[in-house]
């Protein structure tokens, strides 16, 4: 069962949230401007533009995008970016004054990521009848892809904080320390978790249409 159906949320209501989110998103770009924040207006302004990924894949490479999982991609760069932002008149973030909001984030960026690559692992099978690849592949290539991606963030993450304190200038991502990023990497962890048990529900059309896009590519 979709979750969507067990919380009983329509498919008309999903789109009006990741609306909603959007929306927001425009207004966090003017909000790091007043504030002079570099850290709010690129986050916000980034996930913003991955919020049109969903709608441009659907019109120009006809892959289907479920009103739930432009949702699930919505609500991970809306969160993101609202960490950022934080309560007005306190000067912390959420990631700063919430303890358990950057494991959230994380755990939800990641299973974008893992959601990529079962997506991908889906359309080859479905192209190539006489590829199959068992469950635990499936699970340990998600485990793989997630955790290169999140080592690869977190360099990220520490060259930019470096490059912020050697210019004088507000980092645009910040790293809190090696306990924080092995935090990180084991809420990566979970993101891949989260696909390898919901993926066949939410990214089976996908993985469909992406079959579809290999075959007319020969």
């Amino acid at each position: 069962m979709r979750i969507r159906a067990w919380l009983g949320v329509s498919e008309r209501r999903q789109r009006q949230l990741s609306r909603v989110m959007e929306v927001a998103l425009v207004g966090f770009v003017f909000i790091g401007l007043e504030r002079g924040s570099s850290g709010i207006v690129v986050n916000a302004f980034v996930g913003l533009l991955v919020t049109q990924l969903p709608a441009l894949l659907e019109r120009d490479y006809d892959i289907t995008m479920d009103p739930a999982l432009v949702l699930w991609i919505t609500s991970a760069v809306f969160l993101h970016a609202l960490g950022t932002v934080g309560v007005p008149g306190t000067g912390l973030s959420f990631y700063q004054s919430v303890w358990w909001w950057d494991h959230l984030t994380h755990a939800l960026s990641s299973s974008i990521v893992a959601g990529v690559g079962y997506a991908f692992v889906r359309a080859v099978q479905e192209h190539e009848p006489d590829v199959s690849f068992p469950p635990v592949f499936t699970f340990a290539f998600l485990l793989v892809v997630v955790m290169a991606f999140g080592v690869f963030w977190e360099v990220v993450e520490f060259a930019i904080g470096r490059l912020g304190t050697v210019l004088g200038s507000a980092a645009v991502l910040t790293q809190y320390g090696l306990e924080d990023s092995m935090k990180d990497l084991l809420f990566n962890s979970l993101g891949a978790l989260i696909v390898a048990v919901w993926g066949t529900a939410y990214l089976t059309d996908v993985a469909s249409d992406l079959a579809d896009r290999m075959g007319a590519g020969e």
